[in-house]
Order: C-alpha cells, then structure tokens, then sequence
C-alpha cells in the first residue's frame, strides 16, 4: 500500500479529521511520524496524538544520554586496553577512539545540555568499562584501578593516548 492510500485509508476511517489515531501508531509508525510532523508544520496541535507524542519526546531523550553513555564506555574501554596491553596497540584502536571520541563531540554540538550528564556519569561508565575491558582483554579485573586513571578531559581529547 502506497503512503497515498495509506493516508486516504486513515482519512476514510476518521472522517472528521486526518489526525494520526493511537491506532496509526501501532499500525504503522513511519506513516505515524509523517502524519504527526504534517500536523505540527500546519500548526493542527488539536489534532496531534499527544499521549504518544510526548512517549516518543522522552523516549528520544533517553536514547541520547544513552549514546553518549555508550560512546563513551568504548572510548574508556580502548584507552584501558591502550594503556595495559601496550604490546597490541593497533591503528584499529586508534581509529574506534577517535570514531567514539567524534561521535561524542558531534553529541555535545547537537545538544550541548549533554555535557554535564557527560560529567556526572563519567565514574559509573569508567566502572562498566573496566569490567568489559576485563572480558575484552582477558586481563584480570585488579589489573585496572577501580578509579579512572584518566579524566574527562583526557577522554574527549582526541590527540591523548596513555603511553
């Protein structure tokens, strides 16, 4: 079914307005998102499905600080690895640190609000990352100190490696 006839069923089945239904939502979400933006732009608020509208506002924001968690747990996990494997450093390291590193700042000019939540979570990603460079690496937990041995700073600096 074409996205014109999609949306000429869902007129047809709500006559009285082309507002996208709770139903749209689970029956098909990209048409949903379409439907939703067309009204927005039109400034038809009334017609909005605010109760999934605002789910997907949060939903987003909760994925952001994810990323930027998730980012940031691969770039400390290489820079452990970096630092207490040294006999197998590799250009592949290097590269997925300045990858992560990029990601992250490319985050924080989207949303600059993501910086102190950067900060904040910094040790309890450090933690999570210490394990998994653990698992990664084979390496005994106590080889990594239960603090980070690097900074924030030191994280996002994309000249910085533990030599």
């Amino acid at each position: 079914m074409t996205y014109l006839s999609q949306v000429i069923v869902m007129t047809a089945k709500h006559p009285e307005t082309s507002a996208p239904s709770p139903q749209l939502y689970d029956r098909d979400f990209y048409l949903w998102l379409q439907e939703t933006a067309r009204l927005l732009r039109d400034g038809e608020f009334q017609k909005l499905d605010i109760e999934n509208l605002v789910e997907e506002i949060e939903s987003m924001g909760r994925s952001e600080k994810r990323s930027v968690k998730s980012n940031l747990e691969i770039v400390l996990i290489h820079l452990l690895k970096y630092k207490y494997q040294p006999e197998r450093r590799s250009n592949s390291w290097r590269l997925t640190l300045f990858e992560h590193r990029d990601r992250l700042e490319a985050e924080f000019l989207d949303s600059p609000s993501l910086r102190p939540y950067f900060a904040t979570g910094f040790e309890d990603c450090y933690r999570s990352a210490r394990k998994k460079a653990s698992i990664e690496t084979g390496l005994p937990i106590a080889t990594f100190p239960p603090d980070s041995p690097f900074t924030p700073e030191q994280a996002l600096n994309e000249d910085y490696l533990p030599e």
